[in-house]
């Protein structure tokens, strides 16, 4: 009779432990699997840009536009300003965007767990008279990826390197790049209004517009 009531006893123990381990790992997966979806979903801040001056040019009849663009480097610090002028505004911005395999997303990976978004141009479009600004230059280490504190000729030879992989089909494959494609988002720039430009881990990029706040309507944006 002891014997059988010990041999319940673990036999009780034994499936509380199994359940127990059961339910812990369902719910470790379940943990998994929600980081997994949100590292995906996730999106980061690159650019902000707004309209400093906005008037009818008499002679071309075109509405002048000068836009100040702020760009945010990799630690999330805003870069040195630019301001461009355009004969028209409706303004995109070339980018390039390098995507990692999703598995390197979801798993944080220091190196490819977000994507690379770089700002190649700005431009607006007007036939032959098509107006453009270089921000980066293709080979060329661009500003909001400069390691402060790190030798220049080493971040120039890396990049170097980034260069050629991006544009080299084999090499994209065996360091993990999903693909590498130039994508031009746009919008109608009036003044008003803040546009923020993110980049989707999962996704592309895209413009969000809001209202310049109250307290600084009627401020000299410099």
């Amino acid at each position: 009779m002891k014997t059988l009531w010990r041999l319940m006893n673990i036999i009780f123990v034994g499936l509380i432990a199994y359940f127990g381990i059961f339910w812990y790992i369902n719910l470790s997966r379940e943990k998994a699997l929600s980081r997994i979806i949100e590292n995906l979903k996730s999106e980061t801040r690159v650019a902000e840009a707004l309209v400093t001056d906005s008037h009818k040019d008499i002679l071309s009849g075109r509405v002048r536009t000068t836009i100040k663009f702020l760009e945010y480097g990799i630690n999330g610090k805003p870069l040195k300003a630019r301001h461009f002028t355009f004969d028209g505004s409706i303004i995109q911005f070339q980018t390039l965007v390098v995507r990692f395999e999703d598995v390197y997303v979801e798993k944080r990976d220091r190196a490819r767990g977000r994507s690379i978004c770089l700002f190649m141009k700005a431009f607006c479009l007007n036939g032959d008279k098509t107006q453009e600004f270089e921000i980066t230059k293709a080979s060329a280490t661009p500003d909001g990826y400069r390691i402060d504190g790190s030798p220049t000729l080493f971040q120039d030879e890396i990049w170097g390197r980034f260069w050629r992989y991006v544009l080299d089909p084999d090499e994209r494959m065996r360091l993990g790049i999903k693909n590498a494609q130039i994508e031009a988002p746009g919008s109608l720039f009036v003044p008003g209004t803040i546009y923020t430009i993110k980049i989707e881990h999962d996704g592309g990029v895209r413009i969000d517009t809001r209202p310049i706040p109250p307290i600084l309507r009627g401020e000299r944006i410099a």
